[in-house]
């Protein structure tokens, strides 16, 4: 049995806290940051809150290891006197979409092996992707991941909003949206590359461009130069 503590209640923690609650051997306690004046004992301590607020919580736990869920921090974000550690999911969390949690990869990284162990002994009872991950490598994956998601999502508001404009339903690109997230599991992104600007369709890039407002033109024009480039 583990037994683990997990100090948050946004979407990461939600999203831990409804798993490890099916799991039998892990026993469980949550409580909000905001309540840190009686803490629980835990083998494992998970800090899921925001990354500007892991330092002040961190100080605040004298449990024996003590870990953040952060893809942009480094271990030494944390300021527990005790082992740290890091349990990062690579994953895109929201309160109204389920996310199963055994597919979702695990970041780990601990100070030492037995701390590290104790990490893969419990991210193996929620994923079966587990990689061991330092803090720089964990930084330049979660840079990645604002590219391929976060940015990726703002593309997709973009497209909505011009089919809003002009009528159209965006459901029709969903099938486009699935084939190009398909695409890249047996091409290397830049061999999946299509498009006029690959093309240099000068022609299509001026018809599109008088399409759209001001912000979508430097957007637009900007991805462009880049992919014709090859940046």
């Amino acid at each position: 049995m583990i037994s683990v503590l997990l100090v948050g209640k946004g979407n990461v923690a939600t999203h831990l806290r409804n798993t490890f609650l099916s799991i039998d051997n892990i026993v469980f306690t949550q409580i909000s940051s905001r309540d840190l004046t009686n803490i629980p004992k835990a083998d494992i301590t998970i800090i899921a809150v925001t990354d500007d607020a892991i330092a002040e919580v961190s100080s605040k736990i004298k449990n024996p290891l003590v870990v953040h869920t952060s893809g942009a921090c480094s271990i030494n974000e944390l300021k527990n006197t005790t082992n740290k550690g890091v349990f990062y999911m690579l994953q895109t969390f929201s309160l109204e979409k389920k996310v199963e949690l055994n597919e979702v990869p695990f970041c780990l990284e601990a100070e030492n092996k037995k701390d590290e162990d104790q990490l893969k002994e419990l991210a193996n009872l929620l994923s079966k992707k587990i990689y061991t991950v330092k803090s720089e490598q964990r930084k330049a994956l979660h840079v990645a991941a604002v590219f391929v998601n976060n940015f990726t999502n703002y593309m997709y508001k973009i497209g909505n909003d011009i089919c809003k404009e002009h009528q159209v339903p965006f459901d029709i690109l969903l099938p486009l949206i699935k084939e190009t997230a398909s695409k890249i599991e047996t091409l290397l992104p830049e061999k999946a590359q299509t498009g006029p600007a690959i093309r240099n369709d000068k022609k299509t890039i001026k018809n599109h461009l008088d399409l759209l407002n001001i912000e979508q033109q430097k957007i637009y024009k900007m991805i462009t130069k880049s992919i014709q480039n090859g940046n």
